[in-house]
């Protein structure tokens, strides 16, 4: 694939959060080599970046944080040594990797290790995973973790390829955000290769006794021998739902699109790394019930992975567009009134962290501010779900269709780009608001973007599934026995529904009926609290649907 990187890599938005001057030379490809050692739960090897030198800069300036820089090389890894310095820590930040070079510099190499304390490093134990024999490891590299485990340009305005050689012990199988093997090494060395340009948060590592079954010609799923059978069966719809996505928005641009089931100690629900989706075993309900998550990090293959947002200030970029991307892929699958539950439940959410933050927090804005503050600080329900509400104000302004063509266009226009609030507004007003005479006097486009809470004459949402689960719960407070309710065909939003419905402090005797008719504590969806009587879990933020996946 041939890709022009003058217009994937400019103009780049100053980050708050990277060291990096990427105007001034930016890293356009990574050989990475690597060896992983549980013993000391460190990696040690060398990245070598291949630089693009726009200003003839005699330094380049990468993050890291918390590695053990050995040596810098001019070239290969059989290159001349360089001098190099890092500077004082910086909590969130790290430390800035300043490595002296000439103007006609193309190739840097840098021998480096992790150390065990590396935040995006997640080493596990035997007894952590499903199998409980062998250990685990799994990367996080999002949102500015990847500098805990590789020297890079740590925004995700800057984008690049890469390779990688990764040793692990012969009897485990490594996977990447990449073209992956299928079957293990005997040597336990593997080799990957990343075509598409991604951003550093994008770069992801597992190792662990893993076996792949295939769902289609490109799609599948990893995971540890004993859960692989469940996984297989709960994702069988995988393809299904990558087509349905084309459909929507146009072709998937990555070839391969598989799922790694994490062992049960993952802490997120699920992230997008392109090619391998990470997820938690949580969703295996045995029912299908909980893809949604899937189709939410599917989404990521076009909004966030595809085209995405150049700091984390403009994280609506990303998230916004998936979560309106997600519940268009559920509606198509499951019809309407079932989107429209996810809408309510989403809805609920935003009105929930508007009253957390407060109604007039700058945290409200979809353009964030987020210089001196850990970004994850950011990344909340605002991002996702009050940016999925200025998609479907538009759509109900504009016409699905007119939105659905604006989107399928945004995507392609900027594929392997990334995108900042202000050049998005900018686009969004010529390509589609001048279409529409006075929707963007309505709209208040400037609201939306620098506004706290909620703009005024956002359409409302409703849900006659959710209406009905209401008329179940008033029928029970009001006499009726649980196990008289209609309550065969419902999902678990519907459940969720009328579990929020119950009074603050249901008696004993209500929960144990509950429970008798409804056999909640047998549940295996992890939408329940397992705490005999499951209450419901309802995550503060959408970002920590990474975290408890209760939506």
């Amino acid at each position: 694939m041939q890709l022009n990187y003058a217009r994937l890599c400019l103009p780049f938005t100053p980050d708050p959060h990277s060291y990096a001057r990427p105007a001034d030379v930016s890293v356009r490809h990574l050989s990475l080599h690597l060896s992983v050692d549980f013993a000391s739960r460190t990696l040690a090897g060398h990245a070598t970046w291949q630089l693009h030198n726009q200003v003839g800069a005699t330094e380049l300036i990468l993050d890291t944080r918390a590695l053990a820089i050995e040596e810098v090389l001019l070239g290969s890894s059989t290159g001349e040594a360089t001098p190099f310095t890092l500077e004082a820590n910086d909590a969130v930040l790290g430390q800035p990797l300043h490595i002296t070079i000439r103007p006609d510099t193309t190739t840097v190499t840098i021998r480096y290790r992790t150390t065990p304390g590396a935040a995006a490093l997640q080493w596990l134990a035997p007894e952590q995973t499903a199998g409980q024999e062998q250990p685990f490891l799994f990367t996080q590299s999002q949102a500015i973790l990847a500098r805990t485990w590789i020297p890079c340009q740590d925004s995700p305005g800057v984008r690049f390829t890469y390779e990688a050689q990764v040793q692990v012990p012969p009897h485990l199988l490594a996977l990447m955000s990449a073209e992956n093997p299928m079957e293990r090494s005997p040597s336990g060395k593997y080799s990957f290769r990343m075509e598409q340009p991604i951003p550093a948060y994008l770069m992801a590592l597992a190792v662990g006794d893993l076996e792949f079954q295939a769902l289609s010609s490109r799609t599948g799923v990893y995971a540890e021998p004993v859960t692989l059978p469940t996984a297989a069966n709960e994702f069988a719809e995988l393809e299904e739902m990558v087509g349905t996505a084309e459909e929507l928005y146009g072709p998937y641009r990555w070839q391969q699109y598989d799922l790694l089931v994490l062992p049960p100690s993952f802490p997120f629900g699920g992230m997008e790394n392109p090619r391998l989706t990470f997820v938690t075993p949580t969703i295996l309900a045995g029912d299908r019930s909980l893809t949604s998550l899937v189709a939410h990090e599917l989404a990521h293959s076009w909004s966030g992975n595809l085209v995405t947002n150049a700091t984390w200030n403009d994280f609506w970029l990303n998230e916004g567009f998936t979560v309106y991307f997600e519940r268009r892929i559920m509606e198509k699958l499951y019809g309407r009134p079932y989107s429209d539950m996810l809408q309510v439940l989403g809805y609920t959410g935003l009105l929930h962290t508007v009253q957390e933050l407060g109604a007039t927090s700058l945290d409200t804005h979809l353009h964030l501010d987020l210089a001196g503050r850990d970004p994850d600080e950011g990344l909340n329900e605002i991002a996702y779900e009050k940016g999925d509400y200025l998609l479907l104000t538009l759509e109900h302004l504009v016409g699905r269709a007119a939105l659905d063509s604006f989107i399928r266009e945004y995507f392609a226009r900027h594929s392997f780009q990334s995108m900042d609030t202000v050049r998005f507004t900018e686009y969004l007003k010529k390509e589609l608001l001048d279409h529409h005479p006075g929707v963007a006097e309505h709209v208040q486009l400037n609201l939306w973007i620098n506004g706290p809470g909620i703009p005024a004459g956002a359409p409302p949402v409703s849900s006659e599934r959710f209406a009905q689960v209401d008329a179940a719960l008033h029928q029970w407070q009001n006499g009726t026995a649980a196990r008289e309710l209609s309550t065969a065909q419902w999902s678990s939003h519907e459940w969720v529904h009328f579990l929020h419905g119950l009074p603050a402090r249901p008696s004993t005797e209500q929960l144990t009926e509950l429970d008798a008719a409804f056999g909640f504590t047998q549940s295996g969806n992890a939408r329940y609290w397992p705490l005999g009587f499951r209450i419901p879990l309802r995550p503060a933020t959408r970002q920590q649907m990474k975290l408890c996946n209760s939506f």
